[in-house]
């Protein structure tokens, strides 16, 4: 658990430090009981402002976007009545920050409505997540969390409806495998 903690923490820190791309999921683990999380795969990143913010990735609306017909996914319990879209896009655009390569976050009206229009690969969500000032990292060392590695691949994934078992499989593996290394090794 420390490990994960340290490397979200020093992703965090040197994101804010290098205003970089910094993005790591958050694989909810069976008993985190916050309904607002509860098998959950959440894309986190620190903004320009070092506040940290994600989106949930895997939890689809019946609402449709009024424009494209798309569905729209719940992102979490902050400003749910605010549309925030992640997308992909080759260079920045104003009121946008990097998540990342080429991968941004923006809940500017203007940049919704540009990468609408430009057919850009992305995902449309009503809200946001959030955490204040130590809550994520209090959360982290209560073990509610599984850390991995985020990618385009994932986040922009068509069917979300076994993401969250597939990464806590991978996760539980990944801890499994550390475990019985670190069992294996001469003192």
């Amino acid at each position: 658990m420390g490990r994960w903690i340290a490397l979200a923490i020093a992703l965090f820190s040197a994101a804010a430090a290098a205003q970089a791309p910094n993005s790591v999921l958050l694989v909810a683990k069976p008993e985190l009981a916050d309904p607002n999380f509860h098998e959950t795969v959440v894309l986190v990143t620190q903004a320009p402002d070092a506040s940290t913010v994600g989106v949930i990735l895997n939890r689809p609306t019946v609402r449709k976007h009024e424009k494209t017909g798309e569905t729209v996914y719940s992102g979490g319990p902050v400003m749910r009545g605010i549309f925030v879209v992640l997308f992909r896009w080759e260079r920045e655009l104003p009121a946008a920050f990097p998540v990342m390569k080429d991968v941004y976050l923006s809940m500017h009206p203007d940049n919704l409505a540009r990468v609408l229009e430009a057919g850009a690969r992305r995902r449309v969500y009503e809200g946001f997540s959030g955490w204040i000032p130590n809550q994520l990292q209090s959360e982290l060392q209560r073990d509610a969390w599984y850390v991995l590695p985020a990618s385009e691949d994932i986040v922009f994934r068509e069917d979300t409806a076994g993401l969250w078992r597939e990464l806590l499989e991978k996760a539980r593996g990944a801890r499994t495998e550390r475990n019985a290394t670190r069992v294996a090794m001469p003192r």
